[in-house]
């Protein structure tokens, strides 16, 4: 496993702890205890992804998803604060991932690989996603399963295209109903209920325990690949 990460807390021993899990993973490590040092050690060449605590001495670390994400790295949320609102601001703001401490390292090792997939994965929108015996082909507006098309509605395609774009992270209720549905129904959420439904019941093994389409409560959903 190769990769840099940017480590950005206040705290030292999260940062041990975070580094020495990270290292025996054969990642590459540094790290930033204030904002300003992590805006400065982002901006290094070789940095994939940053690994953000929101409660830095300095500064919200909510602030600096932006700029962060605008310098072209992966940004996965690691922090103490677990209400549903600071989790949908990260996200909507273009955070990769959001992980509530105390955390499993190996949970967060899981979490890095997926954001680090996600980066590096060609640009092109055309892809095609292989999830098992799922195939979302983009490009041709197709979903197969097991060498069978499978029929889905325009709302529940457009729903899993636009998780298919973001394999691996959540995808925000609000993102995912202005994206389908439009700026008008951002809050009608019951309408991706309804298409998530049609969704497992075409598309997982088991519906009642869904696998592939995931739930993050009062956030949104994940496409797991």
């Amino acid at each position: 496993m190769t990769g840099q990460i940017l480590i950005v807390d206040d705290e030292p021993a999260i940062r041990r702890l975070v580094r020495g899990a990270a290292e025996r993973a054969g990642y590459s490590v540094s790290e930033a205890e204030t904002a300003a040092d992590a805006l400065r050690a982002a901006h290094r060449e070789g940095c994939e992804l940053v690994l953000l605590d929101l409660g830095l001495p300095d500064r919200d670390g909510l602030e600096l998803v932006g700029l962060i994400k605008a310098m072209d790295r992966a940004v996965i949320v690691l922090t103490a604060r677990d209400a549903t609102g600071e989790k949908v601001a990260a996200l909507d703001l273009g955070a990769d991932d959001y992980v509530v401490k105390p955390f499993d390292t190996e949970e967060l090792l899981a979490r890095i690989r997926a954001a680090l997939r996600h980066r590096n994965a060609p640009s092109s929108g055309t892809a095609a996603l292989v999830i098992g015996d799922i195939t979302v082909d983009l490009a041709a507006r197709r979903v197969m399963r097991g060498g069978d098309e499978v029929r889905l509605t325009r709302k529940e395609y457009a729903v899993l295209a636009e998780l298919a774009r973001h394999p691996d992270r959540v995808v925000t209720h609000a993102a995912l109903l202005r994206a389908v549905w439009g700026d008008a129904h951002v809050d009608d959420v019951e309408y991706l209920r309804v298409a998530m439904r049609g969704l497992r019941l075409k598309l997982e093994a088991d519906p009642a325990t869904p696998s592939m389409f995931r739930n993050e409560p009062g956030v949104g959903y994940r496409l797991v690949a």
